[in-house]
């Protein structure tokens, strides 16, 4: 199973979703998640259909890390045009995990 890292720290393990399909499913009908999961493509997510709320990092396409949100569930998320990936987890993880604007992430394992 691949990991996330930030900085010198593995601060997740990562579910990757690389198709259509597993992004269109990402985190709807799961009762939580353990670690995070990887969106690539995407620059935008929703959270309609997930019975919890989630934190949202958008990344380019070198893995820094361009905002962070976190979402209800029902709702649209917003659009960033400069995204290439998003990266999902239960809300309050990537705070705790040190993950805000301008960090450097890497994908190992």
């Amino acid at each position: 199973m691949p990991w996330l890292v930030a900085g010198d720290h593995v601060v997740a393990s990562l579910e990757i979703a690389d198709t259509h399909t597993s992004r269109r499913r990402g985190l709807i009908g799961r009762d939580g998640i353990e670690g995070a999961l990887l969106l690539d493509p995407a620059r935008s997510v929703h959270t309609i259909g997930m019975k919890f709320p989630i934190d949202v990092a958008h990344l380019d396409n070198d893995l820094v890390v361009l905002s962070v949100t976190t979402m209800k569930p029902g709702r649209l998320g917003r659009y960033h045009p400069h995204a290439r990936k998003v990266i999902e987890a239960e809300a309050g993880m990537l705070h705790r995990w040190g993950i805000e604007p301008g960090v450097q992430l890497e994908i190992r394992g």
